[in-house]
Formats: structure tokens, C-alpha cells, sequence
């Protein structure tokens, strides 16, 4: 067996017996709280997530439409849309949309890819909302729409859609609060918004629980603001429902009131 002198001893590691690194930096914490560069990427967070709902809604009210078509080649790509984009996460379609689509000649900036991204993913889950907050609205509506003569795109907005956006208001600004927390994926494709701002940060200051703990408190706010928001627009709209509509019966006479009186002027 060989001597110990053949294996000298490892060097002793320094004595931090009761000394602790620092858990929690609050110096950092508070200075980044009011940080103009990161209020420029909550800014950029909330930019993208308004633009990305526009598109979601206007490519959600026209697959809700294509989806209660009775004719199959109509219904059926909406269904097809529907299903593929619910059914795949949204990280994995930025992915494909910014480094994907290049190999096939189709090129889009970071901007772009994240909006083509949460928009049309955006709208297949809108889609299905407004297609049940149209269900919703009674067959009499549409009968007593087409009694008065009036076509089916008057019917859709002048009868339908405005009794369906009571019904889907709630869910949709559920939808924009989670898509303001959701935008935080566009990161992974080198999009700045405030996660990524806060990635880069981190990589400069290493202060990792400090930054994070920054963004989520701008995070936190942009959806508690939006929350204020959203009670109002209910409000708003809760208040444009008269109590004669609290019967069905009533509700439907006012319906067709207001059918006839837009038939009349």
C-alpha cells in the first residue's frame, strides 16, 4: 500500500463557519423599481400585448363566424385553425414563426413574428368566446330581425353582437390580463420587452432575485390596472341593461323594439 506522502492533503477550504452571503439586496431592489429602462419594456409588454388582442379579436370574430357556417368548406378550416393553435404551446409557435419560417422563405423580424404569433394564437381562443357569446343571444332575435327585414350583417351588429359582448366582455379581459402575462414569451426570441430587459439586467448586475422580483411587481401592476379597467367597461355595460329586460319577456319585447325603431330610421 502506498505511503500517504505520495498524496498530499487537499489545501483546507476557508473558514465561512457563521459567515452567510447575502440573500437579499434592497439597495438594488429599490433602485430598480423606478428604472426608466425597465418602464420602457413594461411599456413595450403593454404594446405588444394591446396590438396582439386587436389581432386576436378580428381573427376571432371572423373563425367564430366561418365556424357556425353550415357550409364544411367554411366551417372546417376555422375548425382546423382552432384546433392547431389551442393545441400547441404558444412558445413553440414564436419558435417556428422567427426561426421556422426563414427555411421556407418566409422571413419576419422579431416585431413582427411576435405579433403574428400572439395575435393568431390569441384569436383561436377568442374564437371560441365569441362563438359561444353569439350562441347565447335567443334564435328569437334572429327571427325577429329577419321579420323586419333587415340582413343577416345588419342582424350581426345592430341585434346580436351587442347582446353578445355583455356575455363576452368578463372573458375577454381575462384574455388580455393573461396575454399582458403570456407577452413575456416573445423574450425567447430576443424580443426586449420587460422580461428580456430584466434577462439582460440580471446578466450585467447578478442580481437574480432582486430584477425578477422587479418585474414580477411590473407585471403585477400592469394587471391590476387592467383589472380597474376591466370593472369599469362591465360597469359600463351592465348599466346599458334596463330593468324592464330582467323577464324574458321583456327582454324580448325590448329586442324587438329596438329591431323596429332601427328599421324605422
Amino acid at each position: 500500500m502506498l505511503s500517504s506522502a505520495f498524496y498530499p492533503a487537499e489545501p483546507d477550504a476557508p473558514n465561512t463557519r457563521g459567515v452567510s452571503p447575502p440573500m437579499w439586496d434592497w439597495g438594488t431592489f429599490l433602485h430598480y423599481i423606478y428604472s426608466p429602462y425597465l418602464l420602457v419594456g413594461a411599456a413595450i409588454s403593454l404594446g405588444i400585448s394591446t396590438a396582439a388582442m386587436l389581432i386576436g379579436l378580428v381573427l376571432g370574430v371572423i373563425a367564430a363566424l366561418m365556424r357556425m357556417s353550415p357550409r364544411w368548406w367554411i366551417n372546417k378550416p376555422a375548425s382546423l385553425y382552432v384546433w392547431l393553435f389551442r393545441g400547441t404551446p404558444v412558445l413553440v409557435q414564436l419558435i417556428i414563426i422567427y426561426t421556422g419560417l426563414p427555411q421556407v422563405g418566409i422571413s419576419l423580424g422579431v416585431l413582427a413574428s411576435t405579433l403574428v404569433g400572439l395575435g393568431v394564437n390569441e384569436g383561436a381562443y377568442l374564437a371560441e368566446i365569441i362563438r359561444a357569446g353569439i350562441a347565447s343571444v335567443p334564435k328569437g332575435q334572429f327571427e325577429a330581425a329577419r321579420a323586419v327585414g333587415m340582413t343577416w350583417p345588419k342582424t350581426m351588429q345592430v341585434v346580436v353582437f351587442p347582446q353578445a359582448f355583455r356575455i363576452i366582455l368578463p372573458p375577454i379581459g381575462n384574455a388580455f390580463n393573461g396575454l399582458m402575462k403570456t407577452s413575456s414569451l416573445a423574450s425567447a426570441i430576443s424580443m426586449e420587452e420587460l422580461l428580456r430587459r430584466t434577462e439582460l439586467l440580471v446578466q450585467v448586475k447578478f442580481k437574480v432575485l432582486e430584477l425578477f422580483c422587479v418585474a414580477a411587481l411590473y407585471y403585477l401592476v400592469l394587471t391590476t390596472l387592467w383589472g380597474f379597467v376591466q370593472s369599469w367597461l362591465e360597469a359600463r355595460a351592465s348599466r346599458a341593461v334596463t330593468p324592464l329586460q330582467t323577464s324574458p319577456a321583456a327582454k324580448s319585447l325590448n329586442i324587438d323594439s329596438a329591431v323596429l325603431s332601427h328599421d324605422a330610421s
